[in-house]
């Protein structure tokens, strides 16, 4: 546990040039707005003691996994390293997943789970939030940006914006997202399909993967990915994808471009894959750094 005020960043009197320091990260577990318990991870991440830096410790990156993924994956773990050189990470399970409860619902109540994240990076003191998904978590990033805005009257976490400013973010990064539900066109998806749909694949998911998926349909059908786009702005927006992705071919990133008009970003990355596994830590680097420019 940190010993100093949550979000403080500690400075001295005295600064050597290029000295980082590393602060102990926390662990607990948030409360969604309709009641579940998500495992969630804050790491202040490297405090870097330079005066030609900008003041550290007011950017926090708010990471949400792919499906099947969790606070503790190895694959998820290296993403917050990676993203602790440019400020604070928040890393949390997703609903059905790892220790966090409820069941997962593949990306719609997956909104109130990043939504409380996002609001415990700005109680520990951030005032600027970057969220970053990857896959699933892709889809759930663009969701929330367009529900949780700042000055709109309160709605559904399925439909209208909430107006929730605390859980509002100041940029969107978006990994390997799909931009259409109920896509079927890879060998990838159709297992995922039958493990989501099937008795006998969710007994798959819960026993193989930790993830325990909810066996109701969507009711009614959240608003796709590429609906969610347009509503977004004027929040920067960065799409990812890789040329050689095995789940979502480029026709998905694409069309999420062209949905962002002016105010988005589209980097198809040669020789890449899918989500978090795929990601280089130069790729890494760069979506940081593009965060700490275009967060405000």
């Amino acid at each position: 546990m940190s010993n100093g005020p949550a979000g403080h960043v500690a400075r001295s009197t005295v600064r050597p040039n290029s000295e980082t320091t590393r602060r102990t990260p926390m662990r607990t577990f948030l409360h969604t707005d309709d009641g579940v318990t998500i495992d969630s991870v804050y790491d202040p991440g490297a405090v870097v003691y330079d005066a030609s830096c900008p003041p550290a410790g007011d950017l926090a990156f708010v990471v949400a996994h792919g499906f099947t993924g969790d606070v503790d994956k190895p694959h998820v773990r290296r993403v917050a390293e990676a993203f602790t050189r440019h400020g604070a990470v928040v890393t949390f399970s997703f609903r059905g997943h790892g220790a966090s409860g409820g069941r997962s619902t593949v990306g719609d109540r997956e909104v109130l789970d990043l939504a409380a994240a996002v609001r415990w990076a700005r109680e520990l003191g951030h005032t600027r939030v970057a969220t970053v998904g990857f896959s699933m978590g892709g889809s759930v990033v663009l969701r929330h940006a367009a529900l949780y805005r700042e000055g709109d009257e309160a709605g559904g976490a399925g439909g209208d914006a909430v107006g929730d400013g605390g859980a509002r973010t100041d940029a969107v990064v978006s990994v390997s997202a799909p931009a259409r539900w109920y896509y079927r066109g890879t060998p990838h998806m159709r297992r995922l399909h039958w493990l989501v749909t099937r008795p006998e694949g969710r007994l798959v998911g819960r026993y193989g993967f930790r993830t325990r998926i909810h066996h109701r349909d969507w009711n009614p059908v959240p608003m796709s990915p590429v609906e969610a786009v347009p509503r977004i702005a004027p929040t920067p927006l960065l799409v990812v994808h890789g040329d050689r992705d095995g789940y979502f071919p480029l026709d998905h990133p694409r069309m999420l471009a062209a949905a962002a008009g002016d105010h988005g970003e589209l980097w198809l990355e040669p020789g890449m894959g899918h989500a978090e596994h795929a990601a280089t830590e130069e790729l890494l680097g760069r979506i940081g750094d593009w965060a700490v420019g275009r967060s405000g």
